[in-house]
């Protein structure tokens, strides 16, 4: 056989193999298709007829992240993650000894408006007394000028004090304290970090009440139409299916989103729209935690198929 004909045959052996090739994938992306939503497998499924969703656990109140109004160095942290923490609670503290020296500074100048309020306010009273015995041994204009004399130095303290006041307020917001009760989730911030004040993309402190979980279930469009408002519902821990807890319906999201919580199978369709059921729970002992995966089995009504075989 001359070498032409040699690459002929290689050539078109390669190109059956190819299709042969496209062929399987097409073929197996077909079938990974019909499957919209996987779960776990569990020991023994709860209700006849049902839909399965993945939920992600969440705080029903919604985290709440904590900043600082004051910025500057940290120089005490109170909590760690997972300490359980009361409203009003202490969180962190700002180095505050360059404001209690600005306050310092602020009360001497109090001090100094009120000595120099002393002097206009004599004066003025002395020549009210002074008119009323003469009223021509005093002018108006100079009558006018003292009063004016003393409502300016009188203008000076209370600026004074109002400098006062705030650097008070800040020495006082130099303090974080937990706004809710709740756990403590996240610290992200160390002693001796600056922390700026305003938005950041880590909050310093997340905290979070994670005694009643929500569960936000993702339910495949095309299951939507099944599901009902305060039918029974159980969710199980990935990775030990024995682990189960029965779900309190609290409301359904109107509004079909496209999904955005993945489960990284291989056999899960990212091109699906869900519907959003929300569901609760008490963690109690259970080792759940926030952001973390369940799958929930939700009762349903019989399909209308399966339903009209049933009267048969």
């Amino acid at each position: 056989m001359a070498p032409f004909e040699k690459r002929i045959y290689l050539l078109a052996g390669l190109a059956i193999i190819g299709v042969a090739i496209a062929v399987a994938v097409v073929l197996r992306s077909g079938d990974s298709a019909v499957v919209t939503t996987s779960a776990e497998p569990v020991e023994q499924v709860p209700f006849t007829d049902y839909v399965v969703g993945t939920g992600i656990t969440e705080t029903g109140l919604g985290n709440v992240s904590i900043g600082t109004a004051v910025p500057g160095v940290v120089s005490a942290i109170y909590v760690r993650p997972g300490d359980e923490v009361g409203a009003g609670a202490p969180l962190f503290r700002i180095d505050d000894r360059d404001l209690q020296a600005r306050l310092g500074v602020a009360k001497a100048n109090v001090r100094l408006t009120q000595a120099a309020l002393a002097k206009p306010s004599h004066r003025l009273d002395y020549l009210t007394r002074l008119q009323q015995l003469d009223k021509a041994a005093i002018s108006v204009e100079a009558l006018t000028n003292a009063r004016d004399d003393m409502e300016a130095a009188a203008s000076a303290v209370e600026t004074a004090s109002a400098t006062v006041r705030q650097i008070e307020v800040d020495i006082g917001r130099s303090e974080a304290h937990a706004p809710i009760a709740g756990r403590v989730l996240q610290v992200n911030v160390r002693v001796g970090e600056f922390a700026p004040a305003g938005e950041v993309a880590k909050p310093l402190v997340l905290i979070g009440d994670d005694r009643r979980m929500y569960l936000r279930v993702d339910i495949d469009e095309n299951d939507a139409w099944r599901v009902r408002p305060r039918t029974q519902a159980r969710a199980f821990v990935r990775g030990n299916p024995q682990l189960s807890i029965p779900l309190r319906f609290e409301y359904i999201e109107p509004y079909v989103t496209p999904k955005t919580s993945l489960t990284g199978q291989s056999t899960e369709r990212t091109d699906v729209r869900v519907l959003q059921a929300i569901y609760s729970f008490e963690r109690g002992t259970l080792p759940v935690y926030l952001g973390q995966q369940m799958d929930a089995f939700i009762e349903v009504p019989a399909a209308p198929a399966k339903a009209a075989a049933g009267q048969r």
